[in-house]
């Protein structure tokens, strides 16, 4: 019998599923995508925003399946094929985007090498500090362990939005700290519904920032409907998931 995550609903949908139908097409760049994903959807985001052509295909990760694991070994998405070669890995291939296609805009990084570094301090604070307090609150099933897991989150995004010079982390031009958070920004719906979460209690204008990434026009193409999404997050908030951060927050290690 397989893992229950393995049962996901197959493909996007809603906004999600037209954006996918756009990009059926044969391209040097195939996109091996799990719709329901907020690493992947950095990636799908990212490809929007700038423009580049790809051909989309669904993967279910649980299932492991050879061809797939042959592409990225981890048998995690997000991963590409361009031009028959293949990497993976949300932000690497983020960062090979923007060197891929360079005449493609936005670009994602800024053009100065202290800014670059600047952004890449905070993409790193993203990985390493918000992201696994809101896994550690999503998963936490004791009203202490979601107290504390609140407060760091709280914390740690405050500290993210005191970087912010806005309207995006780096001003006008929206780049990859924000894709970095993006799709955990859209997704704080779940955490306001059912963990106490409240957006306005980071202070520091995250509350205005979280917005603006919420509503750029590429993270909506590539969010699928909240009642599918929910399905998923039903088994986080059991601490039930599969997934492989579900088992590195649950085992107190970093997540993969």
């Amino acid at each position: 019998m397989g893992i229950p995550d393995e049962n996901i609903y197959p493909n996007a949908t809603g906004n999600a599923a037209k954006t996918v139908a756009e990009h059926q097409a044969t391209q040097d760049l195939v996109f091996y995508s799990g719709w329901f994903c907020p690493f992947n959807q950095r990636v799908w985001i990212s490809l929007e925003e700038k423009g580049i052509r790809y051909q989309y295909k669904e993967v279910n990760p649980y299932r492991k399946e050879k061809h797939f694991l042959d592409i990225n070994p981890k048998g995690l998405v997000p991963a590409i094929e361009y031009q028959g070669k293949a990497l993976y890995e949300s932000l690497i291939l983020c960062e090979f985007l923007e060197d891929a296609y360079p005449d493609h805009k936005p670009h994602l990084l800024p053009a100065d090498s202290f800014e670059r570094a600047h952004a890449r301090l905070w993409i790193d604070h993203t990985t390493k500090a918000i992201i696994p307090a809101w896994q550690r609150l999503l998963q936490g099933q004791t009203k202490e362990q979601q107290d504390a897991a609140r407060k760091e989150l709280y914390e740690v995004q405050r500290k993210l939005a005191q970087q912010v010079k806005g309207p995006y982390f780096a001003g006008e031009e929206f780049g990859l700290v924000d894709i970095a958070n993006a799709p955990w920004v859209a997704r704080e719906y779940i955490l306001a519904e059912h963990r106490g979460y409240d957006r306005t209690q980071v202070g520091n204008g995250w509350s205005e920032y979280a917005e603006r990434l919420a509503m750029r026009e590429s993270v909506g193409k590539t969010t699928s409907e909240k009642d599918k999404l929910q399905v998923i997050y039903d088994r986080y908030l059991r601490d039930e998931a599969q997934s492989e951060a579900a088992k590195a927050i649950r085992a107190g290690r970093a997540l993969p």
